[in-house]
């Protein structure tokens, strides 16, 4: 066997089990989560004709395409995109090894995002396998939701069907092709099915229903202010409810004489957050608006369901 092939047997068995922690893990736990708060979510195993391929792309505010895990939107459907409200990136690590710089690479992904879309409430990464405590504080004092399994459990959980997918980091090249094949060979449809059931006792329901309310907790808080202003003038416009500034922005005061103008919309969030954003027109500044509406109703709407 060529030098090339030995050396890729450790990022096959990577891909192998990350692929299976995205699909047979994540997914159903997001599409949980999304039913629940009856959003649509977006993701890779799915058709969607309102895109091009099976990357799921985003813009930021500064023009970058931000390739996304999955994303959960309000209005959304299989021919149109509706409006985002979390955005989620998945990984697998067998290694701790550059944790940290995994931890800065993927927020540095989602933070953008969260800048970009006001409705953008919830940034999420749900990892599995070896990631150290200070990737794990980088996140949190990003605000970057971690949903995190141990290596321990994953390996125990294909143990349990008796699949070996970890070895010792000295193991010979020649040894660990075996093992990627074999593992390659034994991971049918039906023991993924079986290994992420039995992660995902391991990892226990209340956990996972844990993860739906802190998504839920996180969408609903609501602004508790809005301020809109015009770059010229000093003092903005401020309304204590998204219907206030809605009616606003319908019928504006700004002074338009001027032949450019740039509006700022500024959003203080029950949580203690805050959302600021400089747009050049003012349909820019009414989409951006209508986002956090929908938002509004759309959590209004699912309290007033649970309360009936």
């Amino acid at each position: 066997m060529a030098d090339k092939e030995l050396s890729s047997a450790g990022h096959k068995l990577g891909q192998l089990i990350g692929d299976w922690y995205e699909e047979y893990f994540a997914l159903p736990l997001l599409k949980k989560v999304a039913s629940h708060l009856k959003l649509y979510l977006d993701h890779r195993f799915r058709k969607r004709a309102s895109r091009e391929s099976d990357r799921i792309i985003w813009m930021d505010d500064d023009g970058n395409a931000v390739n996304c895990d999955f994303v959960m939107e309000v209005d959304g459907s299989d021919s149109l995109r509706g409006v985002p409200v979390g955005f989620f990136e998945c990984f697998w690590r067998r290694g701790s090894r550059h944790s940290r710089d995994k931890a800065r690479d993927d927020s540095g992904k989602l933070m953008p995002l969260r800048d970009t879309y006001p409705s953008a409430r919830f940034l999420g990464i749900v990892a599995g396998g070896d990631f150290t405590s200070p990737a794990r504080a980088l996140l949190q004092s990003r605000r970057i939701d971690l949903l995190y399994v141990p290596k321990a459990k994953i390996i125990a959980a294909f143990e349990s069907h008796g699949l070996q997918m970890d070895y010792p980091d000295k193991l010979v090249e020649t040894e660990k092709s075996k093992l990627a094949e074999t593992f390659e060979q034994g991971l049918t449809a039906g023991i993924k099915r079986k290994a992420a059931a039995s992660l995902r006792k391991m990892v226990g329901e209340t956990t996972l229903n844990t993860y739906v309310d802190r998504v839920r907790a996180a969408l609903g808080a609501l602004p508790q202010e809005i301020r809109v202003r015009s770059q010229k003038q000093s003092n903005a416009a401020i309304f204590e409810s998204v219907a206030a500034a809605t009616e606003f922005l319908d019928e504006p005061t700004f002074d338009f004489s001027a032949p450019t103008e740039n509006f700022i919309y500024e959003i203080t969030y029950s949580d203690g957050s805050d959302f600021e954003r400089q747009v050049s027109t003012l349909d820019e500044l009414r989409a951006l608006h209508h986002a956090i509406e929908r938002l509004t109703e759309h959590v209004t709407s699912l309290t007033r369901f649970n309360d009936v």
